[in-house]
């Protein structure tokens, strides 16, 4: 895979034409896993050469998630609109040698050969049409103000192969390549248009002396291209792995059309990066036996290698996902996950603005109060999201629901909780303290325990159902909240 003594560097060339898309991410963890299980390098190429589409917070979007993933890269960033005169200057080579030419054929001609092409049951591909035009031919052209694409000649008799770490022996005819390969833009007949991907591509990985290409199955037929222009201009050649790429349930590529694509949507919805970063190591790759699906990067780059790396497509799988976010909140402590919930409690309105401003013992602004909650509830989160409406309850008095109010028209409701607001002393309990005034109200009220905590869970939650009944009566009460809660209920 890797020969003794070579220097591995590989590269993320992701396009900020959009956000950082769970795919790029994918590939990002690979190429991340692969350089550090060989001491390389993990270098970054922001692709935006699509003036139009390529916007600054797309870029920042992309190099917030990377960082927020754990994925760190090696050295600035390279900004591929920077190198237009370097990938202006490989074209110029290709046209002194004889590789490339200028292609005079306009739209309205493209499109009659595409329509024959269709009419008749063919593939579309350039017909090479002004391959081997005259000095004559191309000065007319250029006398009518035509202007002139770029294209690399493509010999249909030419044979691509290579090796490639995931699936093996490769190998392509030029003839399944469409034609010659438009490699810069119209432009008039004294200039280079914009140069394209395929082109950019090589010369880019060659300056920055890439060792290995890593990327998804959908760059195969691109990889024939360009290695062709690696041998055209020279250039040592890449090794390359093509990964497979993600499915939704339905086993079609996951697009926008399944909903959360973005990393940063699955930021947002509470996933932890660890969870994330996690299961996108497992979307496509199988880990060892007996290491188990709970690792962390650096646990897997130690253990990462391509052979087993699957072909097949890694269908988007969101019940394990759930599951590793799950465990990797269940381990957090309190402290933790009260550093991570008060943000989002925060931005409900439930906390001051001001997370300095002082706070009395065992209000909702106590940090002590707030960790205590934080315990509470963290045993139950499967997102980060979900310690909010489970949080909702001890900052904004519920509703009764239909179930809460029947079980506080039950025999012995009334009097059992009148038995303990009667006793409720103000300020913090102790849990021996709460326990000891629950048999007390029973004794006095002369009813069950299980009346008494039912009614008391009723009323404090409005509901049946919810976390800890002692916990969370221990933490409404120092503010007066459970009292006012129970006489509500009376």
């Amino acid at each position: 895979m890797v020969a003794t003594g070579s220097a591995v560097r590989v590269r993320l060339a992701p396009s900020p034409t959009g956000t950082l898309h769970i795919g790029t991410a994918r590939t990002a963890v690979f190429n991340w896993l692969f350089a550090h299980r060989h001491g390389g390098q993990f270098l970054l190429r922001i692709e935006d050469t699509d003036r139009t589409r390529s916007k600054p917070e797309y870029t920042a979007n992309i190099l917030e998630g990377l960082a927020w993933l754990g994925l760190h890269w090696d050295g600035e960033p390279v900004i591929q609109s920077e190198r237009i005169e370097a990938h202006r200057a490989a074209i110029q080579q290709l046209l002194d040698s004889g590789r490339a030419y200028r292609c005079y054929a306009n739209e309205a001609e493209l499109t009659e050969m595409r329509e024959r092409q269709a009419a008749e049951n063919r593939a579309p591909r350039y017909d090479n049409r002004h391959r081997d035009l005259s000095p004559e031919q191309e000065q007319a052209y250029i006398a009518e103000g035509r202007e002139a694409t770029v294209r690399f000649r493509i010999d249909d008799d030419a044979e691509i192969t290579w090796t490639d770490l995931v699936r093996g022996e490769m190998r392509w005819a030029g003839s399944d390549l469409g034609g010659d390969m438009v490699i810069a833009r119209r432009a008039p007949a004294d200039q280079i248009g914009d140069p394209l991907y395929n082109l950019v591509v090589v010369v880019d990985d060659a300056a920055m002396a890439i060792s290995h290409v890593i990327r998804g199955e959908d760059h195969i037929a691109n990889t024939a291209k360009q290695l062709l222009l690696y041998g055209a201009l020279g250039a040592t050649a890449p090794v390359f792995a093509h990964t497979p790429l993600i499915l939704n349930q339905e086993g079609k590529k996951l697009s926008k059309r399944d909903g959360v694509t973005s990393v940063s949507d699955f930021q947002r919805m509470g996933y932890t990066a660890e969870a994330l970063a996690n299961y996108m190591t497992l979307l496509g790759w199988s880990p060892p036996e007996g290491m188990g699906e709970r690792f962390t990067l650096a646990e897997a780059a130690a253990a990462f290698d391509f052979e087993r790396v699957n072909r097949a497509g890694a269908r988007f799988d969101w019940d394990k996902l759930n599951w590793l976010n799950s465990q990797v909140l269940h381990g957090r402590s309190p402290a933790a996950h009260r550093e991570a919930l008060v943000p989002l409690w925060r931005a409900e309105g439930w906390l001051p603005a001001d997370p300095s401003a002082d706070a009395a013992a065992g209000s909702a602004a106590d940090p002590a109060w707030q960790e205590q909650l934080a315990a509470l509830l963290g045993p139950s989160l499967v997102l980060l999201a979900d310690g909010v409406e489970q949080a909702r309850p001890f900052f904004e008095r519920p509703e009764l629901s239909e179930a809460a109010v029947k079980q506080l028209a039950s025999d012995g409701a009334r009097p059992a909780l009148q038995a303990l607001l009667e006793r409720l002393p103000e300020g913090a309990l102790s849990s021996e303290q709460a326990q000891a005034l629950l048999g007390d109200a029973v004794s006095a009220a002369g009813v069950k325990k299980g009346v008494l905590m039912k009614s008391l869970r009723a009323a404090l939650l409005g509901s049946l159902q919810g976390p800890d009944l002692l916990s969370t009566w221990l933490l409404l009460q120092p503010s007066g909240e459970a009292a006012a809660r129970i006489q509500r209920s009376l």
